[in-house]
């Protein structure tokens, strides 16, 4: 069937998008924030003179947002490119600071790529990788990832929220067998950072990975929460940015878009009206 323009026109002005787990729009909110910084400051974040403050000061306010919206300490807030970045540098930044000939890994058989073919990298490295399954809802047993854990154990990744059928695992529950063995734990909480509530410290978390477009921020920005005290190989080796753990000058307008994001999420987090629409579908 050929449609005429003005019937393509009111097909266009049909659709409704509901694919918001790949990617959400930006919050006007949040454009407000990144135009801000569009054209000032323009200086470099690293540099001490007066043109560079300000940028400095602006990456520092978003690390403020996204740490106020985990519960941590701004300074455990590392930026990244995004969620594949952040999960590439927990496993393989544990993988090579740990050194261990037979360092093995545990995580679920649902990850998301991101997770799952860096473990497929370290495997080919000399890792050992336990990759356990998952019930009919999705949900991995704590009690699985006890038995899995082993003496030469490094670190657990296993997802918060699951990106194709929303399953929440019971993060808060394995990290107590973690805690006990002293063993890190990762998890990709890409799909619920800005959505459900998601604080390390209720979680038990040495490591989190967000992705700023998954809440309403601007794509290729991510952070990765590290726990003080945890040490990992950097990633991006160079100058000493985001305190030695990531070379590379802070791309200022990214980094204010996912702090605002965070921020504007904090407003609306379990709100009733969202919890009505998903009994409703």
């Amino acid at each position: 069937m050929t449609l005429h323009v003005n019937e393509r026109q009111t097909v266009e002005q049909q659709r409704i998008y509901l694919d918001f787990n790949a990617s959400t729009p930006i919050a006007p909110e949040v454009a407000r924030a990144m135009e801000q910084v569009l054209h000032e400051p323009f200086g470099n974040p690293s540099s001490e003179h007066w043109a560079g403050r300000p940028a400095r000061d602006a990456v520092e306010k978003a690390r403020v947002q996204i740490s106020d919206s985990l519960r941590c300490n701004p300074h455990e807030v590392v930026f990244t490119s995004g969620g594949s970045e952040s999960n590439n540098h927990a496993l393989e930044g544990v993988f090579f600071a740990n050194r261990k000939p037979r360092a093995h890994i545990v995580t679920t058989q649902v990850e998301h790529p991101a997770v799952f073919n860096p473990c497929r990298f370290l495997e080919r490295l000399g890792a050992r990788v336990t990759y356990l399954p998952v019930d009919g809802f999705g949900r991995v047993d704590p009690d699985q990832v006890r038995r899995a854990i082993t003496p030469d154990t490094v670190l657990v990744s296993i997802m918060h929220a699951n990106n194709e059928v929303g399953s929440i695992q019971p993060i808060s529950d394995i990290s107590r067998f973690t805690r006990e063995r002293g063993i890190l734990f990762h998890t990709d909480a890409a799909q619920s950072v800005g959505k459900i509530r998601t604080r390390v410290k209720e979680l038990g978390v040495d490591l989190l990975s967000i992705a700023g477009h998954k809440l309403y921020g601007p794509k290729g920005i991510g952070a990765l929460y590290i726990r003080s005290g945890v040490r990992l190989e950097p990633l991006i080796h160079g100058a000493g940015h985001e305190s030695g753990r990531r070379a590379g000058t802070e791309n200022v307008l990214l980094d204010a878009g996912l702090g605002a994001a965070c921020a504007l999420a904090e407003q609306w987090i379990g709100m009733e009206s969202a919890r009505q629409l998903r009994d409703l579908f």
